[in-house]
């Protein structure tokens, strides 16, 4: 057993190398959602409506490094923009290290295996449909509280694993 302090709790953000940066990501794919903002208000509603280049699946892009190619408006996740990015959902490990917190136990950092935020049901596998197969004008139809709503029903430990 090893004393060392994890990265995500020894360091901030921006002193986080490239790789220990992107493996902060959980693959839940929340952040790939559409979301609508009001222009009056700027209240930012999240829609089960996934960028073409998610897959709906694995939940991960399918063209990550050429993304800005076919995304030009894809948002770029930095350390400066995580505290000015309102939608992150609570459960966002990059929202959650820049405030202090600890990941939660399906985080793949902890539990050693990436289908541990699916099996939670805080990743949006199974919940979406993509744009391509919805008509802009249509986006307001598929608005939903999920990806901001996890936390409320999520245990802070593991599941206990049932007696034989």
């Amino acid at each position: 057993m090893t004393d060392e302090i994890p990265f995500w709790k020894s360091k901030t953000l921006t002193e986080m190398s490239p790789s220990e940066w992107e493996s902060l990501c959980d693959g839940c794919g929340l952040c790939c959602l559409n979301k609508l903002e009001e222009w009056d208000t700027g209240d930012v509603y999240f829609t089960s409506i996934r960028c073409k280049l998610m897959d709906g699946e694995s939940c991960r892009c399918t063209s990550y490094p050429n993304r800005w190619d076919f995304v030009p408006d894809c948002v770029q996740l930095t350390p400066e923009k995580v505290p000015e990015l309102e939608w992150l959902p609570p459960t966002c490990a990059y929202r959650l290290v820049n405030d202090g917190r600890d990941l939660y136990w399906w985080h793949p950092l902890l539990s050693g295996d990436p289908e541990t935020v699916h099996i939670a049901r805080v990743s949006a596998r199974g919940r979406t449909v993509s744009e391509n197969d919805v008509d802009l004008d249509d986006f307001e139809d598929y608005v939903v509280d999920w990806p901001l709503t996890v936390e409320d029903d999520m245990e802070p430990s593991p599941p206990a694993k049932p007696e034989i």
